[in-house]
């Protein structure tokens, strides 16, 4: 058993090694940034609320920073004018997404337009978003449909504050009035709760929105997994 544990040890030590001089021979290509630790990187500094955290980080190191969130090179923009250069001016250059877990089994191998790395298949995907879904005649077939769930709302709002004077979720309401108009725009029915299984519909959709969200060791550390 202690051999085994010596073993692993040993393995970890080479490898922190290993990628400590990858990260030191590369680190010239990156903007400044904090100083991180072998194979974690900078995961040590983020909290509960990671934004504020790139944000304190930012106030030192610029609104260009280079941090690594595991042995992922990550690039943290924190100012308008740079972002602008990376979401509109060098799109091209960024447009693509990185490896993601959750999106390999929640996305049928990463092939939804939001996780699809950059390539003919998501140009050709976004194309058939913007000429089919997103046009404004499409949008516009939509408004009285709109229209009429937003009164169905206001109305059932009114009976409970108005008439049965009942505290009223307004968050839940419109969480729920979102998720009502998606489905009918999407699959041309809306989903009750006791649809798809015992869970509900609402529910499996804030289960998958949970797992993409949470982080995961694969995202990380590709080379671990």
């Amino acid at each position: 058993m202690a051999l085994i544990w010596a073993t692993l040890v040993l393995i970890f030590i080479v490898y922190a090694f290993y990628e400590l001089l990858n990260n030191i021979q590369s680190r010239k290509r990156y903007p400044p940034g904090p100083k991180g630790l072998p194979i974690i990187g900078h995961l040590h500094l983020l909290g509960k609320n990671p934004h504020q955290d790139f944000l304190k980080l930012a106030k030192t190191h610029g609104p260009l920073m280079y941090v690594r969130l595991g042995l992922v090179p990550t690039i943290v923009v924190s100012s308008a004018d740079t972002a602008e250069k990376f979401l509109k001016t060098y799109d091209h250059i960024f447009a693509s997404r990185p490896h993601n877990e959750a999106a390999l089994y929640l996305a049928y191998g990463q092939k939804n337009l939001i996780t699809a790395k950059y390539g003919p298949y998501w140009r050709n995907m976004r194309k058939l978003c913007t000429q089919h879904l997103l046009s404004n005649q499409k949008i516009n077939s939509f408004q009285s449909m709109r229209r009429q769930q937003v009164e169905l709302m206001i109305k059932s709002l009114k009976n409970e504050t108005c008439d049965h004077r009942v505290v009223v979720d307004l968050s839940a309401k419109i969480s729920s009035l979102s998720a009502d108009l998606t489905c009918l725009m999407v699959f041309g029915k809306k989903y009750m709760d006791e649809d798809l299984d015992k869970r509900g519909f609402k529910a499996v959709v804030k289960e998958v929105e949970h797992l993409a969200a949470t982080p995961n060791l694969g995202d990380f550390s590709p080379s671990l997994v």
